[in-house]
């Protein structure tokens, strides 16, 4: 497929899907069911919120979202009891699928909602939006219910930053502009019309989900994007404007332990599907400085891009699907 009429064609703004009541009608129509995911750590002052406004609009008003889960990392404040409270059902990640050794990220909450949630489609948005809103879902999981042919959406936003009036910043984030669009340019050039990869909200099928390995780290969006496509090409892509998403920020220090995640998740790709070949055994150990007056402090960090297998691996998977399935039946 063209990767301009790509663009042209699999690119939405959330005001295209605003009528809740004819996206209701084309589910039902459909037979489908929808998850929400929201995977937490330490997220006490914006889950709340979020879990009402998507209730709200979007279970009691307009019947998009079939259940909202929340799957957390092991909170020290009071993310489950208040996410709890409004009406969200909440899992530890550590209690699911507890046969298998317990990791920590991000990528292990979204690989365990696969297990856990039930619905045909299953959208994740994170959980420290403060401009939260109902378009987060819909403008998500509008273009799956209404094409079939379409299995994976993508959000892109705007960030709050200053911008000449009249022009919005068009592009992802620092790791996006910095790292991840220049390897997709060089290696996966369809790619790189998505316009930000890394983002944190994303609706996918089922049958997608299940049938991909789960980076736990960093890498697990950009691995999504290369495995999707590998599999079934550029047209199951869609992505969605949501106008402006407010988060908090990170620093520097951060994206850097971000990007080389992504970096160690890509090179695997790369060797997995053949374009490079014979990679060498590479160090996982991070080394950053910081500054005390006119001294540098050395500080090194472990970051192992350990991944998770295709769920349709997990025996255990498979036979809770073929429970569920009887239930629908």
């Amino acid at each position: 497929m063209n990767l301009d009429r790509w663009i042209k064609q699999n690119t939405f703004h959330h005001s295209d899907f605003e009528d809740l009541d004819a996206l209701v009608k084309k589910k039902k129509e459909k037979n489908l069911t929808i998850s929400l995911c929201i995977p937490t750590l330490n997220e006490e002052k914006t889950i709340g919120k979020e879990i009402v406004i998507f209730r709200s609009e979007l279970m009691s008003r307009h019947p998009v979202l079939d259940e909202i889960v929340v799957i957390d990392s092991g909170s020290q404040d009071r993310t489950r009891d208040i996410a709890s409270s409004f009406g969200a059902d909440v899992y530890l990640a550590s209690d699911i699928l507890p046969g298998l050794e317990p990791k920590r990220g991000k990528g292990e909450n979204l690989w365990k909602a696969i297990y856990q949630l039930s619905g045909d489609i299953i959208v994740y948005i994170d959980a420290d939006i403060k401009n939260i809103h109902p378009r987060f879902v819909y403008g998500l999981v509008a273009p799956l219910v209404l094409e079939d042919e379409i299995k994976y959406v993508k959000a892109f936003y705007d960030r709050p930053l200053a911008f000449s009036e009249g022009i919005r910043p068009s592009g992802g984030g620092r790791v996006t502009e910095i790292l991840v669009r220049p390897l997709f340019s060089l290696f996966f050039p369809e790619l790189s019309g998505v316009i930000q990869p890394l983002s944190g909200e994303y609706a996918v099928r089922r049958e997608v989900l299940e049938a991909i390995p789960f980076p736990i780290g960093y890498g697990v969006e950009t691995s999504h994007l290369i495995d999707v496509y590998s599999k079934w090409g550029l047209r199951a892509f869609a992505q969605t404007d949501l106008d402006q998403r407010v988060h908090r920020n990170q620093d520097t220090r951060d994206l850097g332990k971000m990007s080389f995640g992504i970096l160690q998740a890509f090179l695997k790709r790369l060797e997995k599907i053949g374009l490079i070949t014979d990679l060498p055994d590479t160090n996982n150990i991070l080394r950053q400085f910081v500054a005390h007056d006119r001294d540098f402090e050395a500080e090194e960090h472990k970051i192992v891009e350990f991944e998770r297998p295709p769920m349709l691996d997990i025996p255990e998977y498979v036979e809770r699907r073929k429970e569920l399935s009887k239930k629908r039946i």
